[in-house]
């Protein structure tokens, strides 16, 4: 069996990681927001020489199996409105006015679209249609719209936009040049709300062309490098599938997903109940919940406040991460929302950057070595933090830089556990999970602010998204609603899903019947499992419930798996040097330096320490004790 390769490109770091056989290999490297093609090849060509000892592209892809790839692409674009200009076409059923009812949909609806709306009066017909579409079609472009998205209203959306898709094609057929793009909701979603059925073809739309431009370059490259199979992109549905095959705003917090289907393995490996999961970037924590082995979601997510059609893990972002711009307020220290970003970065970065941020606290504390940060490829320049610290924290305070740092920590951890507390109650076992890069290193500081008493840092920590992604499976799906709630309905429905999912994964190279085949059925919003080849309506369904039938196919592929759970000896662990870190008080103290790829499982001890890896470090405090498990992660508990 070849390797496995999965990449998560987030904004200012790209994580690798690589399976091969019972080894796996991990490694990051700088995003390139100005070419992801380029970030994409720079990290391949880099955990190459990580498995060879030199760079090899071409051995690392002969020898791979699959490539999956998340990318926050675009999340980003949704938040910076970096897309094509849209116009928008509705029926009398639908006004602009139902599209705008919260402030966020009138700021993305303002963005996106504008002005550029057009009604179309769908009773209407013969010459009096195709004159009302083309004045309508031709106003959008003169208003500059590349694309076209058309929503209709009604039990019978799909016949209206299949119509305006029959006399739209008449009128203006695809192969002229100048032809403008249009997109229909209803071929997107059977989702019954048309005003989120709509949000979701915005939103897919406004996607669609920069997903698309750099993921088929990816591709055309791989396939230059005679790669065995497509390359496969990680969806926030917790699939995967090539880029063909794969709608864009499937790809919108595909990272995050990654990252919960990664705890989730972890919360049923270890046996947690109520699994809390930290995920700290260089802007933001995310945070998500495992409990009971489910993963906390919503049936219809929301993208950038917007509802949409799809269900997306229920993650909620709070403006505390790496990269969080600390200021004195009223006399009192604040973190964040704003970011340093990559670009200039922290203070320490030595690029430019002039606000103090937690990375600059840390480095000055000592709990991170200016040699070794980020594998010894990113050299950090301690004056230049302290520099910043003095001038933007301890001045105005009038204190000390050291009790700055210290008191720095305390509210970016404060803050942290604060947004643990708003999003869900913090019951005896409820275990926290600290991942990311910046994840490890408060987050014992952030289990003392919340009153929590057991912490997992997992030794894949730095690329723990990009781990997850090895978690998922091949698979494609459809849904659509029954037209009448009987037994010969939910029979021809399903079949009419089996051809289209087929024709999916015959795509992808195999066919129905070599995969897990599952159906659903949800009534009035309440989903059940259907046997596929055997369904059912449940008597309770009445004549005027709505029922939409689901269909999946799913192709198990080669895949991360975790070692089998056993028990080990407790003994010392490796110190493998000592590093002095600062007190509030001026004063120091020398504490261990515990690395983790010198551990065997069972090795064990109790803070003060310091626990690093070439891509993350966590200080452990005193009053809490460590021990390395058997698949090297480490699990701390409060003494």
């Amino acid at each position: 069996m070849g390797k496995l390769i999965n990449i998560d490109n987030g904004g200012t770091l790209t994580d690798i990681w690589v399976l091969d056989g019972d080894k796996s290999y991990h490694t990051k490297t700088i995003t390139t927001p100005y070419d992801l093609s380029k970030c994409f090849y720079e990290g391949l060509k880099k955990v190459s020489g990580v498995i060879y000892g030199e760079d090899d592209l071409e051995a690392l892809l002969h020898s791979t199996d699959h490539i999956r790839y998340s990318t926050t692409q675009g999340t980003n674009a949704l938040v910076e409105k970096k897309g094509p200009c849209l116009g928008l076409v509705l029926d009398q059923g639908l006004r602009v006015e139902d599209l705008q009812k919260s402030a966020k949909e009138i700021e993305m609806f303002e963005s996106i679209i504008g002005s550029r709306v057009e009604v179309i009066d769908d009773s209407l017909d013969g010459k009096a249609y195709e004159k009302s579409l083309s004045e309508a079609v031709n106003r959008l472009s003169a208003e500059g719209s590349n694309r076209i998205v058309v929503a209709c209203s009604g039990d019978n959306y799909l016949q209206r936009e299949a119509h305006f898709r029959r006399v739209s094609l008449a009128l203006f057929p695809r192969h002229l040049l100048g032809a403008v793009p249009v997109l229909y909701a209803g071929s997107l979603s059977s989702d019954q709300s048309p005003c989120r059925r709509t949000w979701t073809a915005i939103n897919n739309a406004y996607l669609h062309p920069a997903m698309e431009r750099f993921l088929f370059n990816a591709e055309n490259k791989l396939r230059d490098f005679r790669m065995k199979n497509p390359l496969l992109i990680y969806r926030n549905d917790g699939f995967a599938g090539r880029v063909a095959k794969t709608v864009a705003l499937k790809t919108y917090s595909s990272g995050p997903r990654a990252g919960m289907d990664s705890a989730k393995a972890y919360s049923d490996y270890y046996g947690f109940r109520k699994f809390l999961t930290v995920d700290v970037g260089g802007t933001t924590t995310d945070i998500g919940s495992i409990e009971d082995g489910i993963v906390k979601a919503f049936d219809r997510g929301a993208v950038e406040g917007v509802a949409c059609s799809f269900p997306l893990c229920d993650i909620v972002s709070i403006g505390v991460g790496g990269g969080s711009i600390f200021r004195v307020k009223e006399g009192h220290i604040s973190v964040g929302p704003d970011s340093v970003g990559g670009a200039p970065g922290p203070a320490c970065f030595g690029m430019g950057g002039k606000e103090a941020t937690i990375t600059d606290a840390l480095l000055l504390m000592g709990l991170l070595d200016p040699k070794t940060y980020f594998g010894g490829e990113m050299k950090l320049d301690a004056e230049r933090a302290r520099a910043v610290i003095s001038e933007n924290i301890a001045g105005p305070l009038g204190i000390s830089v050291e009790r700055a740092i210290h008191d720095m920590l305390h509210a970016w951890a404060g803050d942290i556990a604060q947004g643990l507390n708003n999003y869900t109650e913090l019951t005896d076992d409820t275990v926290l999970s600290a991942f990311g890069g910046g994840g490890p290193m408060g987050a014992l500081a952030v289990a003392d602010a919340a009153g929590m008493k057991t912490v997992l840092v997992p030794r894949l920590s730095a690329v723990f998204s990009a781990h997850g992604i090895g978690f998922s499976d091949l698979a494609h799906m459809s849904e659509m609603k029954l037209q009448s709630n009987d037994g010969a309905c939910l029979n021809a429905v399903l079949d009419e899903l089996k051809v289209k999912v087929g024709r999916d994964m015959f795509s992808e190279g195999f066919e129905l019947g070599e995969c897990d085949e599952q159906a659903w059925m949800r009534v009035n919003g309440e989903q059940t499992p259907v046997d596929p080849f055997a369904p059912r309506l449940a008597p309770s369904v009445g004549a005027n419930d709505e029922v939409i039938v689901g269909f999946r196919a799913v192709k198990a592929v080669n895949r991360a798996e975790l070692p089998k759970m056993r028990e080990v000896e407790n003994h010392e662990a490796r110190i493998d040097s000592h590093r002095l870190l600062v007190n509030a008080d001026s004063t120091t103290q020398d504490l261990p330096v515990i690395k983790v790829e010198d551990q065997t499982a069972g090795a064990s001890g109790v803070g003060p320490a310091v626990i690093e890896e070439d891509f993350w470090t966590c200080k452990v405090e005193a009053g809490w004790s460590y021990k390395f498990t058997i698949n090297g992660d480490v699990l701390l508990n409060k003494i």
